[in-house]
């Protein structure tokens, strides 16, 4: 017996519902487990099948130097403990310049850039901003300020391999990142946007005057990293 069109059209999305509501059922058990375990992002999931070697060494955020999350606060998110997961000022913004491309790195909250990580990939698309935001804000509800960081500085991608503060201070600095001086948090933090083209322990002359700049203004007086405290 053949199909109408409405019926084939209710029987997809009936589909299409359930497989959207398994996939946020697991999304959100993952979130919960990842509050209390280490994570992987699908950068280092990619690299694994792939047969390519990664580089990670987690690190508890008391073990991390504060002077890299204040440096990354002040390069990435400045309103990071303020915020519930996204801006909606600066997205909008940026979404309103971004053309067909979609927005830009800067509509990006350190929650977003974490949701990013863990279940999304890199190229810029409205799509995957989409995502972004609903990921971010269930990760915001989920999960408190320190552990966002903590994941978030030991999944980001400093290298060719190289994820997270402990590995990247190790292959740039000769130090634990428990070690990080407030010029090498700089460098690492200005690396982010670009990290396979940037590197920490080279810097070129541009990439070095934007490390003094957030170094500066990590060290200015505020409330920007009251939550991690």
């Amino acid at each position: 017996m053949r199909l109408g069109f409405g019926q084939v059209l209710r029987t997809g999305l009936k589909w299409a519902l359930r497989i959207g509501a398994t996939v946020c059922v697991l999304v959100a058990l993952l979130l919960v487990a990842y509050r209390f375990v280490p994570p992987v992002s699908t950068l280092m999931l990619a690299r694994w099948a792939t047969l390519r070697g990664v580089d990670r060494q987690w690190l508890p955020l008391d073990r991390i130097s504060p002077n890299l999350a204040a440096a990354v606060v002040t390069s990435e998110d400045g309103r990071f403990c303020r915020d519930a997961g996204v801006d909606w000022g600066a997205l909008r913004e940026v979404i309103r310049k971004g053309g067909v491309r979609g927005p830009s790195r800067g509509a990006s909250t350190i929650h977003m850039q974490t949701a990013k990580n863990l279940f999304l990939w890199p190229a810029r698309s409205f799509i995957r901003k989409g995502l972004e935001i609903p990921l971010a804000l269930t990760i915001n509800l989920l999960w408190p300020k320190r552990r966002v960081m903590e994941v978030y500085l030991n999944i980001a991608e400093w290298g060719n391999g190289v994820f997270g503060a402990e590995a990247a201070a190790r292959r740039y600095f000769k130090k634990s990142a428990a070690d990080l001086t407030p010029r090498e948090a700089a460098l690492l933090a200005a690396a982010l946007p670009n990290p396979i083209h940037r590197n920490p322990a080279a810097p070129s002359g541009m990439y070095g005057r934007l490390a003094t700049l957030i170094m500066v203004r990590a060290r200015e007086p505020g409330d920007k990293l009251d939550c991690l405290r």
